[in-house]
């Protein structure tokens, strides 16, 4: 990469990596940084802490307080782009020529500042971020939430024509690289950055069932309560639903089912430890845009997994995972699964598949080739 120096624009603390979005920032700066990549980290932080790990992957680290005061209902802008914008930030940029790397559409805010028309740019889009406010809206039952979720999707529709200003447009799905080629010019597909190396599955057979992620997001509870109430209710099997901040419906649905139990105090250790014990990993999804990270850790860590459409469709995942779609067709998969083994055969598959589009040191050069590519052509 010309100069192997940048900057990148993170929408939060990206240390420690345990939660979706930060996940694909930290494993991105970690292998830029093994790959010789000088960083200059520029965080918007809310509600995290300073990381003090992260000196030792970037060249500099600075942070800035994201606006959270702001009225979310007032203004064009989304509130995820219109919270997140400093003075300083704009000033640092200026201090160097470095290409700059926008970690998603919520740090897009100087993307058309004129002081920076001639800079190399480029933004990773997690999401198609108006089709995902949309789909929290269709599952949020607060009215006041239920119309921020409305109105953000549709400042966020707006804005995201800002992206024409962007050299290139690195989307991490194949399902979002396709939307964005058809609204954009350089646009590529850079799949999700991640913690593992190699699939480190057991052999064998574990003894439950298992369903994870952070519970206070309106699509996991979805996820959750659809196989509660229509799949793990009709198995005799153990199952253990863990995450963060589940909601007082969640807690109450699980006591009605003697078979299904909560861990919602897990740590980041502690949930990898229950994915690569299980037997099956259920996760499906009613959200199609993204890549979800969980799946990726649950193919490299864990044995069995059984998933929707939605969560693989176009993922390039699909013939490592087992597809259901119908509650009953859930059943019958975990039936199937329950007692077959997983094998040495089944690991190796795996690894090498996950491999050819999922290792970090192999993506890190495709980013700064094309980096090159476009810094020869502007």
């Amino acid at each position: 990469m010309l100069g192997k120096e940048i900057n990148v624009i993170a929408f939060d603390v990206p240390s420690p990596p345990n939660y979706g979005g930060v996940v694909d920032i930290y494993y991105k700066l970690e292998a830029m940084h093994a790959a010789g990549i000088q960083i200059h980290l520029h965080c918007y932080q809310y509600g995290r802490s300073m990381a003090a790990d992260l000196k030792k992957i970037c060249k500099t680290v600075t942070y800035y307080p994201r606006r959270t005061f702001r009225n979310p209902f007032y203004g064009k802008l989304p509130y995820i782009v219109a919270t997140r914008n400093s003075t300083a930030m704009i000033e640092n940029l200026n201090k160097n020529d470095f290409p700059i790397l926008f970690e998603g559409l919520h740090c897009c805010y100087y993307l058309t500042h004129e002081s920076l028309a001639q800079r190399l740019k480029i933004v990773r889009t997690h999401n198609i971020e108006h089709d995902y406010y949309k789909n929290l809206e269709l599952v949020e039952d607060n009215f006041f939430k239920k119309y921020f979720f409305r109105l953000e999707s549709e400042r966020l529709k707006k804005f995201e024509a800002s992206l024409k200003h962007a050299d290139v447009i690195a989307a991490i799905s194949p399902n979002d690289h396709k939307y964005f080629s058809k609204h954009f010019k350089r646009v590529m597909y850079l799949p999700a950055f991640h913690p593992n190396r190699d699939v480190v599955s057991k052999t064998g057979k574990g003894n439950y069932l298992l369903y994870h992620g952070n519970l206070g997001v309106g699509e996991n509870e979805e996820a959750a309560m659809f196989l509660i109430k229509n799949v793990f209710s009709g198995l005799e099997y153990p199952v253990i639903i863990a995450g963060n901040n589940p909601s007082l419906e969640l807690k109450k649905e699980i006591l009605n089912h003697p078979n299904i139990t909560l861990n919602d105090k897990a740590s980041s250790s502690q949930i990898l430890s229950l994915i690569k014990n299980a037997q099956v990993n259920v996760l499906p999804t009613f959200q199609s845009t993204g890549i979800k990270l969980k799946l990726i850790n649950s193919l490299f860590v864990g044995r069995h997994c059984v998933v929707n459409d939605k969560m693989v469709k176009n993922t390039g995942l699909e013939e490592l995972c087992h597809v259901a779609n119908k509650p009953a067709d859930f059943i019958k998969l975990i039936k199937k699964l329950w007692d077959k083994e997983f094998t040495k055969s089944d690991i190796e598959a795996r690894n090498e598949l996950l491999q050819q589009g999922f290792s970090n040191t192999q993506n890190v050069k495709i980013l700064e080739n094309v980096l090159e590519e476009v810094s020869t052509i502007s």
